[in-house]
């Protein structure tokens, strides 16, 4: 037995953050239902990050809803607001990431919500939070996140500008963070049967994911991060700390020591270097050194080198690579899923494990409104519909 199952989720949340939240909660066997807008349907459904579609819909649609239900109603019809508001009594979590004020208007705010189900637990994704200042009605999407709380500034070299990360990393992490507060309230309802308010905002997780840097600036006098012009990696950290060109390929070094790497690569020019303060102090100039130097042999010669004496690097891997390795292979991180009609896709499961259990699902993401007969006839919602 999974630790949520007999749990119910109501998820009115759409795009990547609310969504990723309550995949968390299915994958510990929550039931979850999807509330979806009448012949649209979560946006994210028509969301492409690629020219990849599956099955008429985005893959990233179909990555982050499997193992859902999907309830199609027209919030703006009252007969359908009922149905929900009795699916809602009898739920344990609601989840949603609408701008402030959306849910007040439809009639699904917590002080609604709570007054029908006092031990619900409430969760709500925010952009900027619901404190009142410029940003609040801002769209809450990631790379804007990333840019306005400076998260641009540390990925790159120097002369790069700012930089975006390569995933929806503001979105994933609040909806981490989501999930982790509904978990915690939930223990709690377990032991008092007290429902919850559960606030994340993406300006608030894309600072906490930055925790480590920002303690440094606020306590080093406000001096803002400098990444290095090569080969940069942490605009903190100083030589080698980054990712090398070989002959053949690609080298990640972390930290080390300059003059012990010097000595197992045959670098001549890195022996000097042996005053530690030297390795960010002078960076730059190590790491260019360092750069011209692999060059000159492939990556698996300088890993046979390296790896033998305990210095922390790694081969760099594309995806065709990495799901080649036997240490990828061995993880069985793929699942095949198949949805209502019969469409089957690959995707990743669920991270985590229980007692040894691998958190898999065959379920695929659901066909908009596919479960409404369904959820109609169990939670007796036709009588709620008709009277």
């Amino acid at each position: 037995m999974r630790p949520l199952e007999d749990y119910l989720v109501i998820d009115f949340s759409q795009f990547l953050s609310g969504p990723s939240a309550s995949l968390r909660l299915a994958d510990m066997g929550a039931r979850v239902i999807k509330i979806e807008r009448l012949g649209l349907g979560d946006i994210c459904r028509t969301l492409y990050t690629s020219n990849l579609v599956m099955n008429g819909e985005s893959s990233v649609f179909h990555a982050i809803n499997r193992n859902k239900e999907s309830f199609e109603v027209d919030l703006k019809n009252e007969e359908d607001c009922d149905m929900v508001r009795e699916l809602l009594k009898r739920a344990d979590v609601m989840i949603h990431n609408f701008r402030p004020g959306v849910m007040e208007r439809l009639g699904f705010d917590y002080q609604s919500v709570s007054s029908i189900n006092s031990s619900i637990i409430y969760g709500e994704i925010s952009g900027f939070g619901n404190e009142e200042s410029e940003w609040r009605n801002k769209p809450g999407q990631d790379l804007l996140l990333q840019s306005i709380t400076g998260l641009t500034s540390l990925t790159g070299n120097a002369d790069s500008g700012p930089v975006a990360m390569g995933l929806s990393i503001i979105d994933m992490l609040t909806g981490a963070h989501l999930a982790q507060g509904l978990l915690a309230c939930l223990y709690r309802k377990a032991i008092t049967n007290e429902g919850g308010l559960v606030q994340v905002s993406m300006m608030e997780s894309a600072y906490d994911f930055q925790f480590e840097t920002i303690t440094t600036y606020l306590n080093d006098g406000g001096a803002l991060p400098e990444r290095s012009v090569k080969n940069n990696a942490n605009a903190y950290l100083g030589a080698p700390y980054g990712i090398y060109q070989t002959e053949n390929g690609y080298l990640a070094l972390a930290m080390g020591s300059i003059p012990v790497l010097g000595k197992l690569l045959e670098c001549e020019a890195m022996l000097s270097y042996t005053d530690i303060k030297e390795a960010f102090d002078k960076r730059d100039e190590i790491k260019a050194i360092l750069a011209k130097h692999l060059l000159t042999g492939t990556t698996e010669k300088w890993l046979s080198k390296l790896e033998p004496a305990d210095i922390w690097c790694a081969d760099v891997l594309n995806w065709e690579q990495l799901m080649a390795h036997d240490g990828f292979k061995v993880l069985d991180m793929v699942q095949e899923v198949e949805m209502i009609d019969g469409y089957k896709y690959e995707t990743t499961r669920c991270p985590i494990r229980i007692d040894g259990e691998l958190l898999t699902s065959s379920k695929g993401s659901p066909k908009l409104g596919q479960d409404n007969e369904k959820i109609i006839k169990e939670f007796n919602l036709k009588f709620i519909a008709s009277a």
